[in-house]
Parts: C-alpha cells; sequence; structure tokens
C-alpha cells in the first residue's frame, strides 16, 4: 500500500509545477493520450456521418427517385383494378338478321387480393349459390399460381333472385361481388352451330399459345366455328375498372376507369331462311347428314347445314363431361361438321365428272350409245347396274338422266383413271375449297400412281369401272360436290366459297370486304357443259328422271341423284330396305341448280344411309330452292293450289 501511494505521488508530481505562490496548474498533458482520444472522436463522428449520410442516400432514393412507383403502390392499397372483358362483336346473316349477339349475364367472383381463403365464408357462398362447397374450393385452387388481382369465378350466369341474395348479404361476404359479363344470345336456337361455334372457358394450354398481355385464367374465348376463328375480330378490347376499397375489403365508390371497345360484327352470306328450311327437314326427319347451297357465280355459301345439330345451350359457361361423352358416343356424330369434314363416296353425281371428260377427250359424243342389259361383263366379273331389266339403249343424255351405271362403266373404262381423275380435280374435288371453316378434308380422287404409292399395287382395269360410277376409292364432302355442280352451271368457273360478306367494327366501318376468287376455269368446253346442263334437266323433269321430287313451279331445275354403296353384304338382299341395318343403308345424294337457263343456286344433300337421292335427299334440296325462289314462284288460288301455267323443259343446248 505504501508503494502504490510513493508512485502515485510520483505520478502527480510529474504532474504538477509549483508556481511562486505555491497554488499548483496542470502544465504539462500527456501529450500521447491526448492523441488517443482525439483520433477515437474522430472515427465516432465518422462513423456517424456515415450512416447519417446512408440515411438520406436511401430517403433520397425512395422518395425521390421511386417516389411516383410508391404512391402508385400506396394508391393500390385501397384502389381494386380489375378488367372488364369487352362485348363480342354480333353475327348477322346476309340480310341484316342477327344470328348471335349479346345480353347482361351476373357472375359471382371472390376477390383474393388482400383476402385470405376463409372456410367460414367459402361455406356461406356456397349455401347461398346451391353448390357443393368442394366445387368451389376446385376453382379456387385452379387458380393459384395467377396473380392475386385476377378474381376466382365462383358461379356463372345467376338469376336475379341469387343476385339479389349475394347483394343483401354483402356485408357478410368480404370479397365477393357480383360480376357483369355480356353472354351470347343464339337468336336462331342451334341454327349453323357447326359454323359458328361456341366459348369456353380458356384452358391452360390455350392461355400458353394466346397473347400474354390480353388474356388472363377464366377468360370466355372463341373454342370453335367462326367464333374460334374469327376470335381477334369478335373480342374486342377489355376495358379496367378501378373501385376504392377500405381495410376490409368491401368497395366504397368507383374511381375513373378505361371503357371496353367492342368487338367487330360479322356480317355472313348465309341466308338465315334457307339454314332453317334445311335444317328443320333434316331434324324432323330424323337425318344424319349435311345441306350446303351456294350462288353460282360468285361463291358465296347461302346455306351449310349439318346433322344432328350442336347444342349450343350446354356449351355455355363450359360443358359437362356427361354432354361431352353423350355426344361422343351419339352413332350419328353430331361433333362432326359433315359438310367439310364427312367423305363420302359421290355414287352416281360423279357421272357428271365422267360425262365431262369423255366428251372433252372424244371418247362419246351426243349421239353415241350404248346398250344395257341390266349388266356388264368385264374380265372374269360381273358389273351390274342399279336398275335390274336395264335401261335399253342409250345415248349420253338418256344415260346422265336415268343414270345408267352400263353405260358409265364403258366410258370410263375406255377413258382410264387417270383421266377422269384430271377433269375431276379441275372441278374441285379430291382437294380442300380453302373455305373459312376448321377440319376441312380434302377428300379422295385416286389414280394409277396414288394406288402404287399408297398400296405398292398396280391399278387394275377393272376398278376404273367403279370409278367412273362414283365408287371405288372415290372419297368427296358435300361442299366440294356444291361447288362442282356450281362449276358445271357457270360454264366451267370453280369458285373458292365464303362464308363472310364483310366486317365492321363497332362505329359501322367496314373493314373487311367479301371478294370473289376464282380458283379454276374450263375453256374451251362450253359446249359439252351445255349438253350436260341439258341432260341434268331431264334427270328433273324427264319422264324417266330420277330427281323428280327436286322440281320447283314455275322453274328448270337441273340436277342428279346418287346411292353411294356403304357395303356390300349379301345377306341383306333379301331384305326391304327399311330392314336393312341403319349402319349397312346407303347414303344418299342429290345435287342440283337452278333455273337452268340462268343458274344463280346451287343446292347438294347428302343424307348418311338414306338409302336413294330422289326419294331422301331431292326434296330437301326442293324446299332450299322454294324458299329461295319464294317471291318468284306462281301465283296460287284461294285454295292454295298453283294456278296452271305452262311449264316446258327448255333446250339448253346449241
Amino acid at each position: 500500500m505504501r508503494r502504490i501511494n510513493k508512485r502515485r505521488s510520483r505520478a502527480a508530481e510529474d504532474a504538477e509545477l509549483k508556481d511562486d505562490d505555491g497554488k499548483t496548474r496542470i502544465s504539462r498533458v500527456n501529450e500521447g493520450e491526448l492523441d488517443f482520444y482525439h483520433r477515437r472522436a474522430m472515427r465516432s463522428s465518422a462513423v456517424l456521418l456515415f450512416f447519417f449520410a446512408v440515411i438520406v442516400a436511401r430517403l433520397w432514393h425512395l422518395q425521390i427517385q421511386q417516389g411516383e412507383e410508391y404512391v402508385r403502390l400506396a394508391q393500390n392499397n385501397r384502389v381494386r383494378s380489375l378488367d372488364i372483358a369487352a362485348p363480342r362483336g354480333n353475327i348477322i346473316d346476309r340480310k341484316g338478321r342477327e344470328i348471335v349477339t349479346n345480353r347482361p349475364a351476373f357472375n359471382v367472383v371472390w376477390i383474393r387480393e388482400g383476402n385470405r381463403i376463409d372456410e367460414e365464408l367459402i361455406k356461406k357462398a356456397a349455401v347461398i349459390l346451391e353448390l357443393d362447397i368442394t366445387e368451389l374450393l376446385g376453382r379456387i385452387r385452379k387458380m393459384a399460381g395467377t396473380p392475386g388481382h385476377i378474381p376466382v369465378r365462383l358461379a356463372e350466369n345467376l338469376t336475379w333472385d341469387k343476385v339479389a341474395l349475394i347483394e343483401n348479404n354483402r356485408m357478410e361476404l368480404p370479397g365477393i361481388k357480383i360480376e357483369v359479363v355480356s353472354q351470347r344470345v343464339y337468336h336462331y336456337g342451334n341454327l349453323a352451330s357447326h359454323m359458328i361455334g361456341y366459348l369456353g372457358e380458356i384452358s391452360k394450354e390455350d392461355l400458353k399459345a394466346a397473347e400474354p398481355d390480353f388474356y388472363r385464367p377464366s377468360d370466355m374465348i372463341g373454342k370453335m366455328g367462326l367464333e374460334r376463328l374469327r376470335e381477334r375480330d369478335l373480342r374486342g378490347e377489355k376495358g379496367r375498372q378501378y373501385m376504392e376499397v377500405n381495410a376490409l375489403g368491401f368497395e366504397q365508390r368507383n374511381l375513373k376507369g378505361l371503357e371496353p371497345l367492342p368487338g367487330n360484327d360479322l356480317q355472313l352470306t348465309i341466308d338465315v331462311d334457307l339454314q332453317e328450311v334445311a335444317e328443320r327437314m333434316m331434324i324432323e326427319s330424323g337425318y344424319a347428314g349435311a345441306a350446303v347451297a351456294v350462288e353460282v357465280n360468285t361463291g358465296r355459301i347461302l346455306m351449310i347445314a349439318s346433322a344432328p345439330v350442336l347444342d349450343l345451350s350446354k356449351f355455355i359457361g363450359g360443358i359437362s363431361t356427361k354432354n361431352w361423352k353423350e355426344m361422343l358416343d351419339n352413332p350419328r356424330h353430331p361433333l362432326i361438321n359433315k359438310t367439310v369434314q364427312g367423305q363420302y363416296p359421290p355414287a352416281s353425281t360423279y357421272k357428271i365428272v365422267t360425262a365431262l371428260a369423255a366428251l372433252a377427250e372424244g371418247i362419246v359424243n351426243p349421239d353415241s350409245t350404248v346398250f344395257c342389259p341390266g349388266s356388264y361383263r368385264f374380265g372374269n366379273r360381273t358389273y351390274r347396274c342399279w336398275k335390274k331389266n336395264g335401261h335399253g339403249t342409250v345415248n349420253l343424255k338418256s344415260a346422265l338422266a336415268e343414270s345408267c351405271d352400263v353405260y358409265f362403266y364403258q366410258v370410263g373404262q375406255r377413258l382410264g383413271v387417270n383421266r377422269i381423275a384430271s377433269y375431276a380435280s379441275h372441278l374441285g374435288l379430291g382437294m380442300k375449297t380453302g373455305v373459312e371453316i376448321e377440319h376441312e378434308k380434302s377428300g379422295l380422287i385416286p389414280t394409277s400412281d396414288w394406288k402404287l404409292k399408297r398400296y405398292g399395287k398396280p391399278w387394275q382395269d377393272g376398278e376404273t369401272l367403279s370409278i367412273a360410277i362414283g365408287q371405288g376409292f372415290n372419297l368427296v364432302t358435300p361442299l366440294q360436290l356444291t361447288m362442282m355442280t356450281a362449276a358445271v352451271a357457270n360454264g366451267g368457273k370453280l369458285y373458292k366459297p365464303s362464308i363472310i360478306e364483310m366486317v365492321r367494327d363497332s362505329d359501322g366501318h367496314v373493314i373487311e370486304q367479301f371478294q370473289v376468287t376464282e380458283r379454276d376455269h374450263f375453256t374451251g368446253q362450253e359446249r359439252n357443259l351445255r349438253l350436260i346442263k341439258d341432260s341434268l334437266v331431264e334427270v328433273v323433269h324427264g319422264k324417266r328422271g330420277t330427281g323428280r321430287k327436286a322440281q320447283v313451279p314455275g322453274f328448270t331445275v337441273a340436277g342428279k341423284t346418287g346411292t353411294a354403296q356403304v357395303v356390300r353384304l349379301k345377306q341383306y338382299k333379301h331384305l326391304k330396305e327399311e330392314n336393312i341395318p341403319y349402319n349397312y343403308r346407303d347414303h344418299a345424294w342429290f345435287t342440283a341448280f337452278a333455273p337452268a337457263e340462268k343458274p344463280e343456286i346451287a343446292v347438294t344433300v347428302l343424307i348418311e344411309h338414306g338409302l336413294h337421292g330422289g326419294g331422301a335427299a331431292a326434296p330437301i334440296a326442293q324446299a332450299v330452292m322454294l324458299k329461295y325462289f319464294a317471291d318468284r314462284l306462281p301465283k296460287t288460288d284461294k285454295n292454295g293450289a298453283v294456278l296452271p301455267m305452262p311449264l316446258s323443259v327448255p333446250v339448253i343446248g346449241d
């Protein structure tokens, strides 16, 4: 202790000096220790200045550089943004009659942004909507991984009662609201359903392929027909709605938004009257098949019907698995558009091609005759005519009028398959027409090279006999056959068929207009075509013609019937036709144009398993032409009977 005190005393002496008055003062400070404290103060000041600079820089960055962005985010905390679907464009017929338009519909949606899945909330919604809670949860899970501002659609097309119930319980259903959307209205029911198509909720596959800035999950998109093919025209441009909400997610007031732009209107070449006649007759008769009518001199499609029709009401809001399976399992195949997807042997309607080829190649002339005993022996096989007892002596005109098979067996044998195929191609058979209808098939017109490539076997002469009468490998679609008939009627011009007359925007401006497009043109065959047209008049108006049921009072109709063999079964030969199982019955064809002197309209009807063209198909073609010429038909008396008038069959040829 004494040593410690002595050291302190010496340290004090070192730090003090005595003056003359005996007072003590600090005369000298340890310079090293002073430097140490000075450096510490400087470091502390530097650290403080650094952190202060960081804070200032961060504040400057947040408030100056990103100020607008954070204002927007802050605004979004109280403002909800929703897309507004645009009203789709209308679809109207050639005369301006509305086929498909829109009406307001009410959906229930759940706003996920700012809300969480509340089991009690979902239960309440399920009770009000009368839906299973698992279905609602499934819809919510389906939207997982999508942006939170996109609402979940819980139910579609609500009744007024349910809308009122939802609105009355709004305070108990935070985040759930009524969404007003436009829904398709089909003014003529299922008219032209295969051509018009339907809408459905966009799938994940569609969403990946679609424009990312336009479509969102749960959007409606065209799934089939014109609704799909003309999606860009019909969809319009979305609008945007801004809604101020409170902390609980309840909407307070509407803010300024962006109005949606309606889609473009499609005016079709279709005539509703003709479409209704064809579809009604096929539905009432229980037929499956197709009917097509076109303007002979332009290629405009006036009617295009496939039976059975699609029930479009089942597709609204999405088709159920049950309904889809029923359509798939239906033996008459309503999901197939038979006008362009159905491929059938053309049967005796193909004799028009064989006749033109024979005349053009000099194989026959109008006076050439063939004797028909009811069969024709070629090689070791007998080829029979449809008329068991034969037609006797026939020339080109009577052979076409009475559809004599033996005549065309012999003509086809002399022509050969390749020359027949060449003329069929010029008339548009065996290739797609290019019409704006999805999934069109090309059909098949065989050649010797085709068979060698397809089967590795050479063409047999006997096969040409079947080809010459429209059997064998031949396959055509009803639309192809209609365009062929129109080409014969107008003197050899093959047009591209069209179903769109024009496209107009929401202000009424025309942005697309129908243009006549010529695909092929027979030249130098005018006289031969006139001779064939004259022969086809006999089919309808001649005493032995097979298409007499297609006559139209006051007009001259030219046409051709056909009976396409589906399968040759000897066990059914002894049965009456009506007792043959449906799937084994022959298909029935009839194709025609009128007036024969100055053709305007061409009509083709195909009835699957309809047996005979003259009995099943010709009456439908007649009904379509009666409607087309309705304002030009001869007058009737007070009882509705047609007043007598001279009805002669003109000679069209030279």
